[in-house]
C-alpha cells in the first residue's frame, strides 16, 4: 500500500459511529456541508462524519501515482487508520461510488455499512471510457477545466427543479486542478466491475437514486438492488445526480436510516 499524500484535507465533525462521505467528479467534500451539521445531531455525539477531499481534488495532493480507484481505496483505508477508526459506515456518490465498491473489494473489514448514492456497479462501457478519454485528454492539453464549464457540466449533473445549484456547482467545477480531472477520469475508465464484491457484502447497504438523474439511470440502482436483496432503495423525486446537494435532508435520513441498521446489528 503507498503512503497518503503529503497533504489530504479532512472535513470533519461530530463524535459517534463514523461515516466517512466520498464525494463526486468533479467536486469536492464541501458538497457535504448540509451533512456535516447535520449528521452528527443537536449534541453533536450521534455521528463522527469525514468527508475526505480525493486525491487532486480540494486540498488534497493528487501526487504522481499511475490514475487507479484502488490508489483512492488505500488512501481511505490509511485515513482512517490516521483517524482511529476501525470501522466506518461508507457513503459514496458518484465517483465517491465508485471509490467506495474499490475500498469494499480491498478493504471489506473497514466496512460497517455501505451507501451508494447515484452511482452503478457496472464497468464504463466502450463508449463511456473514450468519452473519459476525450475529456482528459483536452483539459490535460489545454492546462484548463474550460471544457468542462463550456459543455455544462454543472447544469447536466442537476435536476430541472435544482438549477438553482448551478453556480455552486459550477464553482466547485471551476476549483478542480487539470491534472485531478484528468487522473479521476483515467482511473474511473480503468475500474472493473464490482457486481462480485456487491454481492459478496455482509454489512448493511442502502441504495439511493435520483429519479431525474441524466448521468445514471435509476436501473442501475435496481440492479444494485437484485444484488443485495437485503438493500434499502430509495428512489428521490425531482432529483438528479447529486443527492446530498439537490435532496439534503433525504440524503441524510438515507444516512441515518443506515446507521439505524448498523447500530442494531
Amino acid at each position: 500500500m503507498t503512503q497518503l499524500p503529503s497533504a489530504v484535507s479532512v472535513r470533519e465533525s461530530g463524535s459517534g459511529t463514523p461515516v466517512l462521505l466520498l464525494h463526486a467528479f468533479p467536486l469536492n467534500a464541501s458538497m457535504f456541508s448540509a451533512q456535516l451539521d447535520a449528521l452528527p445531531g443537536t449534541a453533536g455525539d450521534e455521528a463522527r462524519v469525514l468527508a475526505p477531499d480525493q486525491r487532486g481534488f480540494g486540498g488534497t495532493e493528487l501526487g504522481s501515482d499511475e490514475p487507479s480507484l484502488d490508489l483512492v481505496a488505500d488512501d481511505l483505508a490509511l485515513l482512517l487508520d490516521a483517524a482511529g477508526v476501525e470501522r466506518a459506515v461508507v457513503a459514496g456518490v458518484s465517483m465517491g461510488g465508485y471509490v467506495a465498491l474499490a475500498l469494499a473489494r480491498r478493504h471489506p473489514d473497514r466496512l460497517a455499512g455501505l451507501l451508494l448514492a447515484n452511482t452503478r456497479a457496472t464497468a464504463d462501457t466502450d463508449a463511456a471510457r473514450a468519452n473519459r478519454e476525450r475529456i482528459a485528454a483536452a483539459v490535460t492539453a489545454r492546462d484548463s477545466v474550460q471544457l468542462l464549464l463550456e459543455e455544462k457540466v454543472a447544469a447536466g449533473q442537476l435536476a430541472p427543479g435544482s438549477q438553482h445549484l448551478v453556480e455552486r456547482v459550477q464553482s466547485m467545477v471551476a476549483a478542480a486542478p487539470p491534472a485531478a480531472v484528468a487522473w479521476a477520469q483515467r482511473a474511473m475508465a480503468a475500474r472493473p466491475d464490482s457486481q462480485e464484491t456487491l454481492a459478496g457484502l455482509r454489512v448493511p447497504t442502502a441504495l439511493l437514486a435520483g429519479a431525474q438523474d441524466a448521468l445514471v439511470a435509476v436501473e442501475e440502482a435496481k440492479l444494485m438492488a437484485r444484488l443485495l436483496p437485503e438493500a434499502e432503495l430509495t428512489v428521490l423525486p425531482e432529483t438528479g445526480h447529486l443527492s446530498p446537494l439537490e435532496a439534503p435532508e433525504a440524503f441524510t435520513a438515507a444516512v441515518r436510516r443506515l446507521l439505524a441498521r448498523v447500530a442494531a446489528g
